[in-house]
């Protein structure tokens, strides 16, 4: 009989460990296309990866960078969102996906970046290259320029369309460093986002290449690509609950694997990891030496965002560390402090603490007025 409850109790390990294991192992998403990656857009840390540094043909993913340039254009002031965009010959001559611009035409800005979001539109892309930098040549050398300021090491842009051209090249990493960089512009959300609409006074209809937008849910966007030299490519970002992914695939067979792989990536992000985002409800004021305030009261510079495996958050601690005082006079915004964060006793990330308003140095006014009052008020 004790045999036989040992055995049973042998057998239940046994089956609880390889249940353990087989949970793990299904934890990794499995992925078909050669190349990918996953990254958190918070904090930029990297979830999955897979041959992430092998240089490949990004196809119109490219367009990544050229939005990026196009609206930090627009947050410079070189452009706005009304301004109209004159079609040259070279943009009107680009083939593949395309918008049929004619030379003379003009668009605004805000067309022109809603077909190049939207339907991955070349002729556009070559119309904005020119009016930012006076031709796609200067252009793209401004797109390489920004890739090593980005540490987008493994990358040359030869195209600012991504059309299969020699000496063009980036890798799954790379296209998650610029996307990651684009969806800081949050207006690019509200092409990246459309599923459908039109330009030329509804004359023209679009249809977003990224189907995940339709069915996806929290899908942000990015871009899709396509040539015989790249296969099927996507960078995919999504937002649920705080939380904000961005997925890369390089060079899938099918488009359907390119959607599918993308998904499998971002249901392991959110599935796995939540982003940690509580401040403290109290903090003590610090008292301000020779103020016209007795204190200071210390606020968050930021809300905390700090990626946890999902189930963990309750088990994030933090310790605030503020001196006791502080001389006047004191800034609004002046760093007071910090407030530093803990998970299972491996530091997660810090946070600021500011002062939440400016606090005057006393004058000699103030101190006679208060002496006056002192004295003679009863």
């Amino acid at each position: 009989m004790k045999r036989k409850i040992c055995t049973f109790i042998i057998i239940t390990m046994l089956l609880t460990t390889i249940s353990c294991i087989s949970a793990r192992a299904e934890a990794a998403p499995q992925i078909e296309v050669p190349s990918a990656f996953l990254m958190d857009q918070a904090t930029g840390t990297v979830l999955f990866e897979k041959n992430a540094d092998e240089q490949r043909a990004p196809a119109s993913v490219t367009k990544v960078m050229t939005l990026l340039l196009i609206m930090e254009a627009i947050q410079e002031g070189k452009l706005d969102w009304n301004t109209p965009i004159s079609v040259s010959t070279n943009a009107a001559s680009m083939g593949g996906s395309q918008v049929y611009l004619k030379e003379g035409e003009t668009m605004t800005v805000d067309e022109m970046v809603k077909c190049i979001s939207v339907v991955s539109a070349n002729d556009c892309c070559v119309a904005m290259a020119e009016a930012i930098s006076g031709s796609a040549e200067a252009f793209i050398e401004q797109m390489n320029a920004r890739a090593t300021e980005l540490k987008m090491t493994n990358t040359h842009f030869n195209s600012c369309t991504g059309l299969d051209t020699e000496n063009h090249y980036t890798t799954a990493r790379d296209i998650g460093l610029m996307s990651r960089e684009l969806m800081k512009h949050e207006a690019i959300r509200n092409y990246t986002t459309i599923w459908m609409d039109t330009v030329r006074n509804g004359a023209f209809a679009l249809s977003n290449t990224n189907k995940l937008v339709r069915y996806y849910n929290g899908c942000t966007g990015l871009k899709t690509g396509f040539t015989a030299d790249a296969g099927y490519c996507l960078s995919a970002t999504a937002s649920r609950d705080g939380l904000s992914l961005i997925a890369v695939v390089l060079g899938g067979e099918t488009s359907d694997q390119r959607f599918n792989d993308a998904k499998a990536l971002l249901n392991f992000g959110f599935t796995q990891y939540d982003i940690y985002q509580q401040s403290p409800a109290e903090i003590q004021p610090v008292t301000v030496i020779k103020g016209m305030e007795d204190s200071v009261c210390p606020i968050p510079a930021e809300t905390p965002a700090f990626l946890v495996p999902k189930g963990s958050e309750s088990k994030v601690t933090y310790t605030i560390t503020l001196p006791e005082s502080v001389m006047a006079p004191v800034v609004q915004g002046q760093k007071l402090g910090t407030i530093d964060y803990t998970l299972d006793g491996k530091a997660i990330g810090s946070i600021h603490l500011i002062a939440e308003k400016e606090i005057k140095s006393v004058t000699f006014r103030h101190l006679f007025f208060h002496l006056i009052q002192y004295f003679f008020v009863v």
